[in-house]
C-alpha cells in the first residue's frame, strides 16, 4: 500500500470519529465516564494507604473520694461501705424523760445533714436505725417521783401536815446539797433551798394571817417539788409496782421528741427501736454472751466480764478510749443513779465489769428471765436493737461525743463479745458538745435552752445554718453572735433569691431568653464551675458544710458584683447565668435540709409553706397592681398631686408588707419580692430599730460635742495666773504670774518641766486674751 493512501485511511478515520461526536453526543459521555473511572481508581488506591489516627483519652485530674473522721482510729479514713452502695447506720437516739434541748439538737441536726449528705450528694443507700430509750434509770426515777408527788397532792389536805412534810424533806435536801461536789448542782440546789424556805415561811404566815390557803397550797407543792419528790420516794418508792406508771412517761416525751425533731426538718429514722418491745431479744443476746464466757450471773443479775473478754486474742476493750479503762467514776456513772449501791457493787467480779442485766427491786419494772426478774442494763440495749436491724456488722455508728466511754466503748464490747468479732462498727462518728455563750448548758447555769423555746426565738432553718457554719465533730457554741452571722447568711442569700426570681419573672421567653456572652459571662461561669468543685472537694473532706457554706456565699457575691458590673457596663445581666448559679445554691441547701425537698427550684420557700409554688400563683396578679401603681406615681407626679404619692407609700410600706410582698421602686422600675409576711415584720421592726439607733447615736455626739464646746469655752475662761494654782495635787507653790515652782512634796520643779508649763501658760494666756476679745465686741 502507498504512503498515500495509509495517510488518507488516516484521515478519513479522524473525520469519522469526528463527525460521529459532532452527531452522537453519546460517545462524548462514555468517553468522559471512563476518564474520571480511572481517576476515581487512582484516589481510591491513595485512601486505602491513609489511616485514622489513633485517639488518645484526656489526662485528667484525681477526684477526691469522701473520707470520714472515724473515732475508732482518731483521724480521717475513705469510706467504703461493706456492700456496694448500701449503708447501714445505726444512731443513738434519745433516753426519754424530759424535753428534748439544744444539746440533743447538737446531735440530732448534724447527723441529719451528714445522712442527707450521704443519700442525696453521694448516693448511698442508707437505711438508717435509732433507738429509743424508754427503760433507765433516770426514767423510772422520775416516773415514780411523778406518780407519789401526784398521789400525795391528792391526799394531802391538811396544809400544816405539808408544810410539816416539806419541813423534814427540806432539810435532808439542804444536807444533800451541801455534800454535792460539782460546784454549778451545789448553786443551783442551795438556790432551790433558799426558795423553798422562803415558801414555807409564806404559807406559815398565810395560815396565821387568814390568807388565801389555795393559792399557799400550790405555791409550796411548786417549791418542794424537787426535794418532796426525793423524800417521797425514800419513803414510799417501793410501793411503786404498776409497770404501766414507767411506760407512761416515756411515751409522753417520745412523742414530744419526734414532734421536736419534725418542727427542726430532721428526718424521720427508717426504723425505730424501744428498749420496752426488745426485752425477750436482749435476755437472749446476754444468755450468749454467756454461753461465750464473756459474762456471769450474779445474785439476780448479770455483768460483763471486761478482764476476760480484754485478754481474747481477737478482742480489745475501750477501743474509742483506751486512756479510760478503769475509770471508776466515769463507768458507775453509766451504770445509773440506782445501781451504784455498795450491794450491787459487791455483785462485781471486778470494778470494771458492768451490767447487762439488772435484778429488779421493790419500786422498779421487772420482766421475766433465766436469773429472775429484772431490767436491762443500759449499755446491752444499743447493742441487741442494732444487732436486731443491722447484723453482725455495721457500717456507720454515731452519737454524742460524752457517749465514748463507757457507753459507746461497752456497746462495741457486748456486739463483739456476742457475735465473736472484731469489727461490729466500721466507722463510729461522735459529734461535738454544744455550749451557750462559751458556758456548759447547765440548768444551775439558767442558760438551758429546750429546742421549743430555741423555736420560739429562730426559725428552724436558722438553727440548721448554724449547725453547717460549724464542723461536726467539733464544738458548737450557740449564742446571739453565732445566730446573727446564721441570719445575715441568710439574709444574703434570701435577697440573691429574690433578684434573680424577679429577672427571670420579667424576662422575654422564647428566643429572646438567651443572651450572647462577653467576657463578664465567662468569667462567672468559671467561678461557678470552681465553686462546684471546692464544695466537692468539701464535702468529700468530712462532710465539711462550714467550707461549703463558705463557696456559696462567695458565688452569691461573685454574682452580685456582676450584675452591678453588668448594669454599670449598660447591659443586661446574663438570666440564665443567674438561673444556673440560683438552683445551684438552692439545690446545696436542700441536700443540707436548709430548704424541704419539695420546695421551689429557686430560693425559699414561704413561710409555712413547702409543696405549693404560691409565687407563680400570685405574682401575675401582683405585677399587674405593681405596674398600675406605677402609673398611678407617675402621673401623680406630673400633676403634683402628692396625697396620692403618699397612698401610694402607703400600699408599699403597709398593705403589701401585711400581704408579705416586698416592692421595691427602682427608678421607674417595679421589682416584687415574695417574702412573707413575719420576715417582712421583721425587717420593719429591725429598720426602726437602726433608725433609732442612729438618732440616739446622733444625739449622743450632739451632746457630746456640747459637752466638749461647753469645757473649751470654760476653759477660756480661766485667766492664765490661774491655771495652775487649781492643781494642788501636782504642786505646792506657785510665783506671781501664778508658774509652779515646786511639786506637791516641795521639790523645786525642773528647768525642763518649767519649760512645759511655760507653753501652756502662753497658749492659755492666748485662749483668755481672745475670750476678753470677744466679751469687748460684745459690749460694743
Amino acid at each position: 500500500m502507498s504512503v498515500f493512501s495509509r495517510s488518507s485511511k488516516v484521515v478519513s478515520v479522524h473525520c469519522w470519529v469526528a463527525l460521529t461526536q459532532q452527531q452522537y453526543p453519546f460517545f462524548k459521555q462514555v468517553r468522559f465516564i471512563s476518564r474520571a473511572r480511572k481517576k476515581r481508581k487512582g484516589f481510591l488506591a491513595n485512601m486505602a494507604r491513609r489511616e485514622q489516627p489513633q485517639w488518645a483519652p484526656p489526662e485528667g485530674t484525681a477526684t477526691p473520694q469522701l473520707h470520714l473522721f472515724n473515732s475508732l482510729s482518731r483521724r480521717k479514713e475513705l469510706f467504703v461501705p461493706q456492700a456496694g452502695r448500701r449503708v447501714l447506720w445505726y444512731s443513738c437516739g434519745p433516753t426519754v424523760y424530759d424535753a428534748s434541748h439544744m444539746g440533743h439538737a447538737r446531735s440530732y441536726i448534724s447527723f441529719d445533714i451528714l445522712r442527707r449528705v450521704m443519700t442525696d450528694y453521694f448516693g448511698y443507700d442508707v437505711t438508717y436505725v435509732m433507738n429509743v430509750t424508754d427503760v433507765d434509770d433516770k426514767i423510772i426515777r422520775r416516773a415514780r417521783h411523778q406518780h407519789l408527788l401526784a398521789q400525795y397532792a391528792e391526799r394531802t389536805g391538811d396544809l400544816k401536815q405539808m408544810v410539816d412534810d416539806c419541813s423534814e424533806a427540806l432539810k435532808i435536801y439542804a444536807e444533800k446539797a451541801a455534800a454535792e461536789r460539782d460546784a454549778d448542782k451545789r448553786d443551783m440546789q442551795r438556790r432551790l433551798v433558799d426558795r423553798l424556805t422562803a415558801a414555807i415561811d409564806k404559807v406559815e404566815a398565810a395560815v396565821k394571817q387568814g390568807g388565801d390557803l389555795a393559792e399557799a397550797r400550790q405555791l409550796l407543792l411548786s417549791e418542794a417539788s424537787d426535794p418532796l419528790a426525793e423524800w417521797l420516794d425514800r419513803r414510799l418508792g417501793h410501793t411503786v409496782t404498776d409497770n404501766s406508771i414507767f411506760a407512761d412517761l416515756p411515751r409522753h416525751w417520745e412523742g414530744e421528741f419526734h414532734a421536736d425533731m419534725e418542727a427542726l426538718n430532721v428526718l424521720p429514722a427508717n426504723v425505730v427501736t424501744r428498749v420496752s418491745e426488745y426485752v425477750p431479744e436482749i435476755v437472749d443476746y446476754i444468755q450468749k454472751i454467756i454461753d461465750n464466757g464473756m459474762a456471769y450471773e450474779s445474785q439476780g443479775s448479770v455483768y460483763f466480764d471486761v478482764g476476760k473478754f480484754d485478754a481474747a486474742e481477737n478482742h480489745h476493750y475501750a477501743k474509742l478510749v483506751p486512756e479510760a479503762y478503769g475509770d471508776s467514776a466515769a463507768l458507775q456513772e453509766g451504770e445509773g443513779d440506782l445501781s451504784v449501791s455498795e450491794d450491787r457493787l459487791k455483785e462485781k467480779r471486778s470494778p470494771n465489769d458492768f451490767a447487762l442485766w439488772k435484778a429488779s427491786k421493790a419500786g422498779e419494772p421487772s420482766w421475766p428471765s433465766p436469773w429472775g426478774a429484772g431490767r436491762p442494763g443500759w449499755h446491752i440495749e444499743c447493742s441487741v436493737m442494732a444487732s436486731a436491724i443491722v447484723g453482725a456488722s455495721m457500717d456507720i455508728h454515731t452519737g454524742g461525743y460524752d457517749l465514748k466511754f463507757p457507753h459507746h466503748d461497752n456497746e462495741l464490747a457486748q456486739a463483739e463479745a456476742y457475735f465473736n468479732n472484731d469489727n461490729w462498727v466500721r466507722y463510729f462518728l461522735h459529734s461535738g458538745h454544744l455550749t451557750i455563750a462559751g458556758c456548759k448548758m447547765s440548768k444551775s447555769l439558767k442558760n438551758f435552752v429546750t429546742i421549743k423555746e430555741a423555736l420560739k426565738r429562730h426559725s428552724a432553718r436558722q438553727l440548721r445554718l448554724v449547725f453547717l457554719m460549724h464542723a461536726w465533730k467539733d464544738t458548737l457554741d450557740y449564742s446571739e453572735q453565732t445566730m446573727d452571722v446564721a441570719k445575715n447568711f441568710e439574709k444574703a442569700v434570701n435577697e440573691f433569691f429574690l433578684y434573680v426570681k424577679s429577672v427571670l419573672r420579667t424576662a422575654p421567653t422564647g428566643v429572646d431568653f438567651f443572651q450572647k456572652w462577653g467576657d463578664r459571662e465567662l468569667a462567672l461561669n468559671a467561678t461557678l464551675s470552681q465553686i462546684r468543685t471546692d464544695v466537692h472537694e468539701a464535702l468529700c473532706d468530712n462532710i465539711d458544710t462550714r467550707s461549703c457554706l463558705e463557696a456559696l456565699r462567695d458565688l452569691v457575691s461573685a454574682c452580685n458584683t456582676y450584675v452591678d458590673e453588668s448594669r454599670t457596663a449598660g447591659g443586661v445581666a446574663n438570666r440564665q447565668l443567674l438561673a444556673d448559679a440560683a438552683q445551684y445554691v438552692t439545690r446545696m441547701l436542700k441536700v443540707f435540709g436548709a430548704i424541704p425537698a419539695g420546695g421551689p427550684a429557686i430560693g425559699f420557700p414561704l413561710e409555712g409553706d413547702t409543696t405549693t409554688d404560691v409565687e407563680s400563683l400570685v405574682m401575675p396578679y401582683l405585677t399587674v397592681l405593681g405596674k398600675f401603681r406605677e402609673r398611678v406615681r407617675q402621673t401623680a407626679r406630673e400633676h403634683q398631686v402628692p396625697a396620692v404619692l403618699q397612698e401610694c407609700d402607703r400600699v408599699r410600706d403597709e398593705d403589701l408588707t401585711e400581704l408579705g410582698v416586698r416592692l421595691e421602686d427602682r427608678d421607674g422600675e417595679v421589682v416584687l419580692k415574695l417574702v412573707g409576711r413575719e420576715a417582712l415584720l421583721k425587717e420593719r421592726e429591725e429598720k426602726a430599730r437602726q433608725e433609732q439607733l442612729k438618732r440616739l447615736e446622733k444625739e449622743r455626739r450632739r451632746l457630746e460635742q456640747m459637752r466638749v464646746e461647753a469645757e473649751r469655752e470654760a476653759q477660756r475662761r480661766v485667766p492664765p495666773h490661774q491655771m495652775f494654782r487649781n492643781d494642788t495635787d501636782k504642786y505646792s507653790q506657785w510665783d506671781d504670774k501664778g508658774m509652779p515652782t515646786h511639786d506637791k512634796e516641795g521639790k523645786e520643779v525642773s528647768k525642763g518641766q518649767l519649760k512645759k508649763l511655760l507653753k501652756l501658760y502662753q497658749a492659755q494666756e492666748k485662749k483668755y486674751n481672745e475670750f476678753l476679745a470677744s466679751q469687748n465686741a460684745k459690749e460694743s
